[in-house]
Order: structure tokens, then sequence, then C-alpha cells
């Protein structure tokens, strides 16, 4: 069997990866006939309840969190640690699934939003690195989700692009950062945010929004009483300081300039197709079928002279 190209879907919980592997699972549907594509959506979360998509394998038939925590009385973080150790000592389980694909069929793998998963305990690159071994290492692409519900907060859209980055780095994987539910947010803020240039322009932005709402407040409320005034002395010292550790990352991030989001709208077919041909660009998905396709438009022709 050959290597088919696999999705590795991470991100907070929360934040829209099973929506997103049913949203890429249904597109491809309707892809025209040369794009057209078997793809296969996996839950490797032992934790994970309902999802829409069809399912190729689901990691909760080896073990689920679940059943841990009524067996060992652990709790639902505990659990799923148990859960991914146990699945690195059974990577058989895995390899057996995904050696049963062909290299024409497309694969997405739907992970558990624990991050630390990522970052802390590296169970996840334990995992990656055993899919390099098995001969996945040019097929691999990780896709980063965050809700872009997080755009209308600068600190937060700023975490959540130094938590891609710790799982670029952790990982070491092609990287693709998707920015979901983008139909519940503005189209004007996410380009606002996305446009800027820099973290620390998209901070220095903030930090000035915050100085006009302080100098209002400051312009209205004239009756503020002296210890009143004293709190919000020291909140805005403490604001200060903490400024100078968020342009500090503000500059990690840009120094590395790795991180960019890719805006996602499941409502829009044209939003989906730019993100999927964006990932298929990654890992170079397509060029020997685009061959393929052509040698077998040759035959019909012949075929039809004939």
């Amino acid at each position: 069997m050959g290597r088919c190209c696999v999705q590795i879907v991470m991100g907070p919980a929360g934040s829209g990866k099973s929506t997103y592997c049913h949203a890429i699972q249904e597109h491809c549907k309707t892809l025209s006939k040369q794009r057209r594509r078997t793809v296969h959506v996996a839950n490797m979360d032992p934790a994970a309840e309902d999802v829409k998509y069809d399912m190729a394998f689901d990691i909760r038939d080896l073990i689920s969190v679940d059943d841990v925590m009524e067996e060992l009385g652990l709790g639902p973080n505990g659990g799923l640690l148990y859960c991914m150790e146990y699945l690195l000592d059974n990577l058989d389980w895995l390899q057996e699934h995904l050696d049963s694909f062909d290299d024409d069929e497309y694969l997405i793998l739907d992970c558990p939003g624990q991050l630390e998963l990522y970052t802390h305990v590296p169970v996840m690159r334990r995992v990656i690195d055993g899919m390099r071994l098995w001969g996945y290492e040019s097929s691999m692409v990780g896709v980063f989700v965050v809700d872009a519900t997080f755009v209308t907060d600068a600190s937060k859209f700023i975490s959540g692009a130094l938590l891609s980055l710790s799982a670029m780095v952790a990982l070491e994987l092609p990287h693709v950062n998707i920015l979901s539910k983008c139909d519940l947010v503005s189209s004007d803020t996410v380009e606002r945010i996305l446009n800027v240039e820099s973290a620390q322009q998209l901070w220095d932005m903030e930090e000035n929004r915050i100085e006009q709402q302080g100098v209002s407040a400051d312009d209205i409320d004239q009756e503020i009483t002296p210890a009143e005034r004293l709190r919000i002395g020291k909140l805005r010292q403490q604001r200060n300081k903490r400024s100078k550790l968020t342009q500090a990352i503000c500059s990690l991030l840009d120094d590395y300039t790795m991180v960019g989001f890719l805006p996602l709208n499941i409502t829009d077919e044209d939003s989906l197709e730019h993100v999927l041909a964006h990932v298929d660009h990654t890992i170079q998905y397509g060029e020997d079928l685009e061959v393929r396709g052509a040698e077998e438009n040759i035959d019909d022709e012949e075929n039809e002279d004939d």
C-alpha cells in the first residue's frame, strides 16, 4: 500500500476542529472529477462526543476517557493523558489503520484539544515521530485551528499565535494556521486584524484603544473618589508591566515571521477551496495525480479514436 496524505488537525478545545474536518470532507465531494478525492476522517480524541463526519476509524475503539475514568478513578485530564500514553504503547494499532489507505486517498486526523499534549508532554511528537518512521514524512501537514472570535481581542489573538508557534516548533511539521468561525465575526474585523503587518503593530493598536478609553473615562467621571482613583492608578501600573511582557512576546512572533492565519468561513465554498488549496500546496498533494489524470485522458482519447 502507498502512503496517503495526512492532515493532523489540532488547536484549543472548542476552536472548531471537528467542524473543520466535516466541512472539508463534505467540500471534497463537490470538487471536479480531476480534483475529487476520497477523504477519510479519523477521530484521535479519546474524549470526543458525537461528531458529524463519517469516521474511518476511532481511537475510542481502542480506549476512551470515559472507560478510564470509571475503571481507574482518574479525572478528565488525567484520563486523557492515560489514553494517549496507552496509544503510544499500541502504535501498531494506528499504523495498521494508516497503511490500509492507498496513496491517492486523503486522511484527516481530528486530534485532542488539550494543548499540553503538543507542548509540555511530548505525546503527539512521539506519534508524529512514529509516522515518520512508517514513511509518512513527506505527506504530513499540521493544521492549527484558532477561533476567529479571538480577533476581537488583540491579547487573545497574540496568545493564539504563540500557541500555534509552540506547536509548530514542537512537532516540526509543515504548518497551516486556520482562523475558524469567520462566519460569526464581521469580515471587516477579520480583515483589519489579518492585514496588520506585525504582532507589535497589533498590540500598539490595542494599547492606543485602551488609552483612549482611559482618557474618556477621566473626562466623564469627575466624581471619582480618591480611593477609587488610587485603585485605577495601581491597575494602570500593573497593566504597564504586563504590557512589557506582551511586547517581548510580540517581538518573538515578529522575529520568527512564521505565523500567519487563513480565514475560514465554512458557509462559503470559495473560502473552503482557498484553505484546501493552501494545505494541498504545503504537502504538494495532487502533483502525481495530475500526471496520472493526464495519462488517463490520453488513453480515453485513444480509445475513442479506435
